[in-house]
């Protein structure tokens, strides 16, 4: 009797413990967090057995997390060159590579600025002192953001001028508080703080800016990895995205 009365508690204990058939973990993209916080809980409340763990930073730096052996199961990059890096040093499958969304370039200057930027032509103006921008060789938007100023020949004018990030998110927080004169960030970023930053002016790059997302191939939780990965591609996934000023996905299929 005694052991049945242990195995009916052992039993009970089993059942109002929360128990997770996966621990998922995302490393995504600093510019996602707001975004893939919110759609996570969505995916949370569809998916009561898997509990999501993010990991949000600059994607150069994600990826070398991954290439070291970092615990991840998807890897969603702001842009397709370091997940090509990541199919090439074969921490993803190319199969499993699927664009899902798009952003676009800005240059930011705080809310309260009298200084006026139209185009980069005009950070080269002697009151644009500071500009903050990702470290390119590990932060996309400072990747684009330089290539731009490369091709309007405008980098050895400003280059010195530049304050480098470790994120987007950092840039952005260096604008909000005044701190520097004007930064590059994402539409996404800039619609976050619309109350601290204003737009000065969209930045054309040379190649559009789409965000690609994979399971790692060292998952051990690829079915929940690909629902995760589905749900973000969904129309509530999207739907969310666009929220957060994001892109469509379908418009880059």
């Amino acid at each position: 009797m005694k052991n049945i009365k242990n195995l009916f508690i052992a039993f009970a204990w089993l059942v109002v413990q929360p128990i997770w058939a996966a621990d998922l973990t995302v490393s995504a993209a600093a510019s996602l967090t707001q975004v893939f916080q919110e759609i996570g809980i969505q995916f949370e409340a569809k998916h009561p057995d898997i509990k999501l763990r993010f990991n949000f930073a600059a994607s150069g730096a994600l990826l070398q997390q991954i290439i070291n052996g970092a615990p991840v199961d998807v890897f969603a990059s702001a842009d397709t060159d370091t997940m090509d890096k990541a199919i090439a040093k074969s921490v993803v499958n190319a199969a499993d590579n699927k664009i899902f969304t798009t952003n676009r370039l800005v240059l930011i200057t705080p809310l309260q600025s009298s200084v006026g930027t139209k185009q980069l032509s005009d950070l080269k103006n002697q009151d644009i002192k500071r500009i903050a921008m990702g470290v390119p060789a590990s932060v996309p938007a400072g990747h684009y953001a330089m290539g731009s100023l490369e091709k309007a020949g405008l980098w050895r004018d400003v280059k010195d001028k530049i304050i480098y990030t470790q994120n987007v998110k950092q840039a952005l927080d260096y604008v909000s508080r005044g701190e520097v004169d004007a930064g590059f960030v994402y539409a996404s970023d800039a619609q976050l703080m619309a109350d601290k930053v204003k737009t000065a002016f969209q930045v054309n790059t040379s190649t559009p800016i789409q965000y690609p997302i994979a399971k790692t191939v060292s998952s051990a939780q690829a079915d929940a990895a690909n629902k995760f990965i589905a749900f973000v591609q969904s129309p509530s996934g999207q739907a969310m995205l666009k929220k957060f000023g994001f892109g469509n996905e379908a418009a880059v299929r």
